[in-house]
């Protein structure tokens, strides 16, 4: 009997503590359940009371981005209209016309740089001039450059050796020399030399400057490829009405972008300045 009721208080005994410890999560769980909401209610007034805040400090960057951008665009199309300026007055400068009616500008001061063997070229030609002699090479032909940039006294003194020339060579009056002698090499000032922008290149199994050169191999392809690179023929056959040089084959001059229009309507550049004018 004694055992039996003690059995008893120790299964109350048990149960009372096992009920508190129920008891004690129930109303922990329902406290944690009340901070919970708590939390969840001063985070939604503290949201409420920022968003409009926040929605003006969003608003602030946004606006400040969207004009440093607008800024930005506008300093890049400024840029940008500047380069188009700069390249098309450059590519403008390489449409200079030089010839017996239109002398070398008194203010053109060529800006040079050597291509190879000692020769000089206007700084824009350089690389196409050498990118067209290794491709003419390596297309197996035996390519030199025979002149390019010529200093103004190197043009004089050129000129004067062709009327001495004329005159005692093929007999021609002193006072009709110069303009004879004008028609092979240009009175001085009238030069595409003194440019920088021509260039006078041979094969070398054909070393002379006459029009036996146009029958070479380096010739025929750079006539038929000189444009790729910027060049034209300057002084095709049959065009010494237009341009008062002789049919020079070995004669190219680098007008860079405007080469393949040039070359596609076979057209010399006189004809071309003419059209371009009559636009």
């Amino acid at each position: 009997m004694l055992v039996q009721t003690k059995k008893k208080l120790d299964i109350d005994m048990l149960l009372t503590a096992l009920i508190g410890l129920l008891a004690g999560l129930l109303i922990q769980a329902l406290l944690f359940s009340a901070e919970q909401r708590e939390a969840l209610a001063l985070g939604r007034r503290a949201a409420e009371n920022f968003a409009p805040q926040a929605a003006a400090v969003a608003e602030s960057f946004l606006d400040r981005e969207e004009t440093a951008l607008s800024e930005a665009q506008s300093r890049l199309r400024a840029l940008t209209a500047r380069k188009q300026k700069d390249y098309a007055a450059e590519n403008r400068a390489l449409l200079i016309l030089v010839n017996p009616w239109n002398p070398m500008p008194a203010d053109f001061v060529p800006q040079v740089g050597e291509v190879e063997d000692g020769y000089e070229m206007d700084l824009r030609a350089v690389e196409p001039l050498q990118e067209m002699m290794a491709a003419c090479r390596a297309a197996g032909n035996d390519a030199y450059i025979c002149s390019a940039f010529r200093t103004h006294a190197m043009q004089q003194s050129l000129f004067d050796n062709k009327v001495m020339r004329v005159m005692y060579e093929e007999g021609v009056p002193y006072e009709d020399a110069p303009e004879v002698a004008g028609k092979t090499v240009a009175v001085p000032g009238t030069s595409e030399h003194e440019l920088g922008l021509a260039t006078d290149i041979i094969d070398g199994g054909y070393p002379f400057l006459d029009e036996g050169q146009e029958e070479t191999a380096t010739q025929k392809w750079l006539m038929e490829n000189a444009w790729r690179f910027g060049f034209i023929l300057r002084y095709p056959n049959g065009t010494t009405d237009i341009t008062s040089i002789i049919y020079e084959p070995w004669h190219y001059r680098y007008v860079g972008p405007w080469a393949e229009e040039i070359y596609r309507r076979g057209i010399t550049l006189e004809e071309f300045l003419a059209l371009r004018q009559g636009k």
